[in-house]
This record gives C-alpha cells, sequence and structure tokens, in this order.
C-alpha cells in the first residue's frame, strides 16, 4: 500500500473515533450533532481530496502506458519488418 493509502485509511480512522467519541462524550445532543456534522463534512471534503488524486494518478499512469504502448508496438514492427527482410535474404540465398 502506498503512503498516500496509510493516510486515507488513518484519516477514516480518525473520522470513525471521533464519530465514537462524540456518541459517547457527556455532552448534550445539540452539541454533538453540531460536532457530527462538522466531522462527516470534513471527511467528507478529505475523501474528495483523495479521490481527486487518486484519478489525477490514474490518469498519468494511463497517459504513461499508452506511451509505452505506442513506444513498443512500433519496436515489434520494425523488428517484424526487419525479420521478413532477412527472411527473403535467407531464402533468395539458399
Amino acid at each position: 500500500m502506498s503512503a498516500k493509502g496509510y493516510w486515507i485509511a488513518f484519516g477514516v480512522g480518525v473520522a470513525a473515533g471521533a464519530t465514537i467519541a462524540l456518541l459517547y462524550a457527556p455532552q448534550d445532543g445539540r452539541k454533538t450533532r453540531k460536532q457530527l456534522r462538522r466531522s462527516f463534512d470534513e471527511a467528507g471534503d478529505y475523501l474528495e481530496d483523495a479521490g481527486e488524486y487518486l484519478r489525477e494518478r490514474a490518469d498519468d499512469i494511463a497517459g504513461k502506458a499508452q506511451k509505452i504502448y505506442r513506444r513498443t508496438r512500433g519496436q515489434v514492427e520494425d523488428a517484424v519488418e526487419k525479420a521478413g527482410t532477412l527472411a527473403k535474404t535467407v531464402s533468395a540465398v539458399m
């Protein structure tokens, strides 16, 4: 798991722990609900940021994979062409 994945898991764990702690805290319900709402909003923002980061990384990886595919395809086509030329040369000699 990458470092970013660990931080995402850590953030989710912190949010869950904070939620449970707030549910069992000795304070009035209005204050608890307000804190829960704020925690959920922050968690949502964090997850949105993490999702955007992962989308950016996926786009980057997809671009690199396409570049490698095109380069490899060109190399294979060159190798096939050279092999065909060599086969014609060998068959002409024999």
